[in-house]
């Protein structure tokens, strides 16, 4: 793609052309997702580029186009990963044996009643929120998130691109925010 038509790709981006956020998708995506294997594993890697274009796509109207479009999607991508490992560093860890046999010992491994009953009500909430989704967004959450697979495999199944299903997601995890978001907001 030439530089004048991928200005053009992102401007349209910046108007909300869903076509437009998929070609840049198509393009970045193995770059991304290049640099974020070589520091953890793939599925790790695949999270966090789906955060990065999210990311990038909510944000895409504050892009300079005087800077590579590519550094802008690394550096989000990079900054996802250090926000990833500040959050797993400041989780509390039990390194020694004696700690773990302790906390074994303290912590009883069986959820209680109202454990239970909590989990519950967040998987109907949960659910509840899926439900309102459109047909192929639904499908596309059950797919990946409940039934665990792989987005090759549920391009695979639903015969379509692997990039439209990564898109999808996206999409589908946005819509499914908002709506949580803003149950919330009326609490």
């Amino acid at each position: 793609m030439s530089e004048d038509q991928l200005l053009h790709t992102i401007e349209a981006a910046k108007k909300g052309d869903q076509l437009a956020f998929s070609t840049l998708l198509d393009i970045y995506w193995k770059d991304v997702f290049n640099f974020q294997n070589q520091f953890q594993n793939e599925n790790d890697a695949e999270d966090i580029c789906i955060e990065t274009f999210s990311k990038a796509f909510d944000n895409i109207v504050k892009f300079d186009s005087n800077y590579n479009f590519k550094t802008w999607l690394i550096t989000i991508s990079k900054n996802i990963r250090i926000d990833l490992l500040r959050k797993h560093k400041n989780t509390p860890t039990n390194n020694s044996i004696e700690e773990d046999f302790v906390a074994q010992n303290v912590v009883d491994e069986a959820p209680s009643a109202e454990d239970d009953l909590i989990k519950e009500q967040q998987l109907d909430t949960l659910l509840r929120h899926i439900n309102h989704l459109k047909p192929h967004y639904r499908e596309i959450i059950n797919l990946r998130y409940f039934q665990q697979m792989r987005y090759a495999a549920i391009a695979d199944q639903l015969n379509q691109p692997l990039n439209s299903i990564k898109v999808k997601l996206l999409r589908a995890k946005k819509l499914l925010a908002q709506s949580i978001q803003s149950e919330t907001d009326t609490d």
